[in-house]
């Protein structure tokens, strides 16, 4: 498996393998990876001939007093789970190679953006949509896997390959959990034994969601009122936003119909905060049939 710390070294490397015919994956990642990376790594190493695994902690999407200088970091141990995943690149540049002087350009994704995590964390999605821009221009023609887990960033960064024609196919890969239903996130090792435990009831609200669609329920704001309930009824949980968005335009819905719909949840427990997020289609094609 090759490493590389230069963009410079990266790029030569992936123009010989084109020059093969090689097709390109890449899977971005901030390290401190866990089964869920791995799933994309796996994915993108049946579907690919060569799959480059990025681990860089981009300063540019924490706000101050955010997690940066206490994210978790393992990269020895990222090293071996690359490997054993599949991949056949690692590229982990330090801060000043991918921002070798102050940015003054920036990529905005309007509309996708703005609600939810862009809504709690306004500079967020400019500072993921500026790193993975720049990722795609470094690695060129490739398909890059990101995880549904992330809902909100999976759209916006579609959205901005798409209007900046970058030569990307973007897919998302479905969402990895624990066996009590807790989505798998390198933010968990924040959480306490107590906070462990209460934590699936981000899973548990979003079943609940679901089965008042299954139960025929049409009204978006019924369907909140259970998400937040169900999250309420855990103490240590802090409810930050429970939404029924449009698949697509990540727009709140006032009705639920033939649309594709996403149900959304975010909560702290502690000093972690987590989100969570599933598929309405399923319920809403019980309802219409």
């Amino acid at each position: 498996m090759q490493r590389h710390t230069s963009i410079a070294a990266l790029r030569a490397a992936l123009d010989v393998e084109r020059s093969a015919g090689h097709r390109v994956g890449l899977v971005p990642t901030m390290g401190y990876l866990h089964a869920g990376h791995q799933s994309l790594i796996e994915r993108a190493s049946a579907e690919c001939d060569i799959v480059v695994v990025t681990i860089f902690v981009n300063p540019l999407q924490f706000a101050a007093g955010e997690d940066l200088s206490t994210y978790p970091r393992d990269p020895e141990g990222d090293a071996i789970k690359v490997e054993v995943a599949g991949a056949s690149m690692i590229f982990a540049p330090s801060t000043a190679e991918m921002y070798p002087q102050a940015m003054l350009t920036t990529v905005t994704v309007d509309e996708v953006s703005t609600t939810m995590e862009g809504a709690t964390r306004p500079s967020h999605f400019a500072g993921v949509a500026t790193v993975v821009a720049k990722l795609f221009a470094i690695v060129g023609p490739c398909s890059a896997y990101f995880g549904e887990k992330d809902f909100q960033q999976l759209a916006v960064i579609r959205t901005m390959s798409r209007d900046l024609s970058f030569p990307v196919d973007v897919i998302g890969c479905p969402i990895v959990r624990e066996a009590d239903g807790l989505a798998l996130s390198s933010r968990n090792v924040y959480l306490s034994a107590e906070e462990r435990a209460a934590a699936p009831v981000l899973r548990r609200a979003l079943d609940a969601g679901v089965a008042a669609l299954t139960d025929g329920e049409t009204d978006a704001g019924a369907v909140r009122k259970v998400m937040a309930e169900t999250v309420a009824t855990e103490s240590l949980g802090e409810l930050d936003y429970a939404e029924v968005v449009d698949a697509d335009t990540l727009q709140p819905l006032d009705h639920l119909g033939s649309a594709p719909a996403r149900l959304l949840v975010a909560a702290k427990f502690g000093r972690a905060r987590l989100i969570d997020n599933c598929d309405a289609a399923d319920a809403l094609a019980t309802n219409i049939l």
